[in-house]
């Protein structure tokens, strides 16, 4: 029995919203919908061609194809799908070319709107370098004139972002969508989760629908991961490895940062140190262009910079993607020893580590949801924009959460914040560290800037008493995301 469809109101919704579009001005409309891996892009895409009732085709390219079999692939879906009125129509001998394949592709839409979808598009484009040209020129003069919803489908996010970029023959035609994982709140969901597991859920599956299709209902991330021990092919170990594949195929150098970020180096020295080689650091002149692409354009990495009303120094590097993260601080090791058939050493391995873990991991995702508790008006400080943290360069103090009206140098700063993601509550002598490190903020106005606590395990009767102008618990971080 397939898994049910969760979450992707707003994402169906838009596609939706542009079929009807179609519908009504008898015209085509283009979609370049871009994403990782295992996302859910073409499960979404299947869901709203099985909704929408229309006739489609769904052709999806694979990688290392010479184009003629991928031109015959094509017409193979062509002829295998609803879209013909007579599958007899599509030639019997596939043509040489992308020109001829479209033309084949216009005359059999039908006069009622219709869905193309063409999946891995970068592959495509890979495969023959006039493919972006030909379906350009396709689409100007046989396609676009006709009532028909193209969806372009990739995940490559720089191949897919280059595709539509200005100086690319497909510039000004299809609107964007860039699918993101399910939300925490959809996670939850999704698995019958109470909002903290569903949090822990959310960090270590990352929201990715490919692993929590594998995810027993009703299950905790910890159990969930005792239990995938003892398959080292379980998803769970299966997508961020083959992730981590697709974009670094080959132990290069630019692996070799992204596994020193991963196993904990934030700052610019410390990757530099630890990615380097037996002859010394890596030089500036080779580490700063290739932090640069994993994170402008492969955006495996995120970039934090300390948020206060002066700029501040050093900005710290984390794996986007809390699954990958966890992948390469400690569950590649579990891998590993499960391969070996050690499955209670390897999960004893990520049990080690997951204090520390998810402590740092859940804090963008708490930054997140107070920018979202902000923008939806029921929030202490309403003018808030942006969350972040700050610190200085000895991390003495290090003040986990800063909301601000603008980023990285803040007008005004309005809270300071701590998180603190144990089985323990949130104390006086936490609030006391809290109150002691936020003055050292630049811009932090004692009396005036506000303080804001964040807490697995609550707060102490002392905090709750004290002057805190916000206190969070699991069930409000989810809720961010569902109002």
């Amino acid at each position: 029995m397939p898994a049910p469809f969760v979450g992707r109101h707003a994402e169906l919704a838009l596609l939706a919203k542009r079929l009807d579009r179609v519908e009504r001005q008898g015209a085509g409309a283009a979609v370049a919908i871009r994403g990782r891996r295992q996302v859910g892009k073409s499960r979404l895409v299947q869901e709203f061609c099985d909704r929408a009732g229309r006739p489609y085709v769904f052709f999806t390219a694979t990688k290392g194809a010479s184009p003629l079999e991928g031109i015959a692939a094509f017409m193979t879906e062509l002829g295998e799908s609803s879209l013909p009125s007579d599958p007899e129509l599509v030639p019997r001998t596939a043509p040489t070319n992308w020109p001829d394949a479209f033309r084949v592709l216009a005359t059999l839409l039908p006069d009622a709107p219709s869905i193309v979808v063409l999946d891995e598009l970068p592959w495509l484009a890979e495969q023959d370098p006039v493919f972006d040209g030909a379906l350009q020129t396709a689409w100007d003069r046989l396609l676009s004139a006709r009532p028909v919803l193209l969806l372009l489908l990739g995940s490559d996010l720089h191949m897919m972002e280059r595709f539509t970029a200005y100086d690319r023959p497909f510039y000004g035609r299809a609107d964007g969508l860039v699918l993101g994982p399910l939300n925490p709140a959809e996670t939850g969901n999704a698995l019958g989760l109470a909002p903290a597991d569903a949090l822990d859920a959310h960090l270590v599956s990352g929201g990715l629908p490919g692993i929590l299709r594998a995810w027993p209902h009703g299950t905790p991330a910890l159990d969930f991961i005792r239990s995938e021990c003892a398959d080292p092919a379980s998803p769970l170990f299966g997508v961020p490895e083959a992730a981590l594949l697709a974009e670094f195929p080959a132990p290069d150098q630019a692996r070799r940062v992204l596994e020193a970020v991963g196993s904990g180096d934030r700052t610019h020295a410390n990757i530099a140190a630890t990615a380097g080689s037996q002859s010394g650091a890596l030089p500036s002149g080779v580490l700063s262009p290739l932090l640069r692409r994993l994170t402008e354009e492969k955006r495996i990495l995120a970039l934090d910079a300390p948020l206060s009303a002066k700029p501040g120094k050093p900005a710290l590097y984390r794996v986007a993607d809390s699954n990958l993260r966890l992948y390469l601080a400690a569950m590649r090791s579990a891998q590993e020893l499960s391969r070996r058939g050690r499955p209670e050493a390897a999960y004893q391995v990520v049990e080690r580590r997951w204090a520390a873990w998810r402590g740092r991991a859940v804090e963008p995702l708490i930054r997140e949801a107070l920018e979202l508790a902000a923008a939806a008006g029921s929030f202490p400080w309403p003018d808030t924009e942006f969350v972040g943290g700050w610190w200085n360069r000895r991390f003495a103090p290090e003040i986990d959460l800063v909301g601000a009206d603008r980023a990285p140098v803040a007008g005004t700063i309005f809270f300071a914040g701590s998180v603190k993601w144990l089985a323990t509550p949130f104390d006086q002598r936490d609030l006391n560290a809290l109150a002691q490190g936020a003055v050292e903020i630049p811009g932090f106005s004692p009396g005036t800037t506000g303080l804001a606590v964040v807490s697995l395990s609550g707060t102490t009767s002392a905090v709750t008493a004290g002057a805190v102008g916000l206190v969070w618990g699991a069930r409000e971080v989810v809720s961010a995301w569902e109002s």
